[in-house]
């Protein structure tokens, strides 16, 4: 039987976290604040969740989203949730750059120039850290 790796503790830098999700940094250079948004119950779909929870999950993608806009001020956002090689409900928020290795494509699929790998500095990962905070304070009404 396999383990699935997001039932366990996040070996990322987890910026938030409540009894239900989680939000973590994913570290990826060549797309600088990319953060997963984490359920911790081990479910595969949005729609096997009642709705109450469906739209808090909601609310923490949608402050997290606001929260990149608004510290990294990337030219798009990307969400996704897919789950085919871990069927275990997450949703992935990507900052997105014209010049960024991928763009237009998907930032799975084939690169169209060279990145330009950039590391987050503490006091950016402070200030996203606290906009997600924020942000999901007010969207859950805590």
């Amino acid at each position: 039987m396999m383990t699935c790796p997001l039932c366990q503790t996040s070996s990322y830098c987890t910026l938030w976290q409540d009894n239900f999700c989680r939000v973590v940094l994913l570290g990826d250079a060549d797309y600088p604040a990319y953060c997963r948004v984490e359920l911790l119950a081990h479910v595969k779909e949005m729609s096997d969740l009642p709705p109450h929870e469906r739209a808090h999950m909601m609310k923490v993608v949608f402050a997290v989203e606001t929260a990149i806009r608004g510290v990294i001020q990337p030219d798009k956002i990307n969400l996704a949730s897919l789950g085919n090689k871990t069927p275990h409900l997450h949703w992935h928020v990507i900052p997105r750059f014209t010049h960024d290795k991928h763009f237009p494509n998907s930032h799975w699929g084939e690169a169209v120039r060279t990145g330009s790998p950039q590391v987050l500095d503490e006091a950016v990962i402070q200030l996203l850290t606290q906009k997600i905070n924020e942000l999901i304070h007010c969207a859950l009404g805590a």
